[in-house]
């Protein structure tokens, strides 16, 4: 059984994408409730809920081919 390469490389490069929306999603929602009186209070706290959910979601899908790497799941197989 061998690891497809370059699903691998397609899982790390998620990995990375996760990593960066698990570090902006919070400082976005932070600076959003430190600023509760501003105008853009609701526009920049739906843009960080957004980076949040997209985080975990990416998370899942980075770590689903990352899996079907080292198991070597082609679609072809089914």
């Amino acid at each position: 059984m061998r690891t497809n390469k370059v699903l691998l490389l397609k899982g790390l490069k998620y990995i990375a994408y996760t990593i960066a929306l698990m570090f902006t999603a919070p400082i976005v929602i932070y600076q959003a409730f430190k600023n509760e009186g501003h105008p853009l209070y609701w526009p920049v706290l739906i843009i960080g809920l957004i980076l949040a959910i997209g985080a975990i979601s990416l998370g899942f899908y980075s770590i689903k081919l990352i899996m079907d790497a080292l198991f070597n799941k082609d679609k072809k197989q089914g």
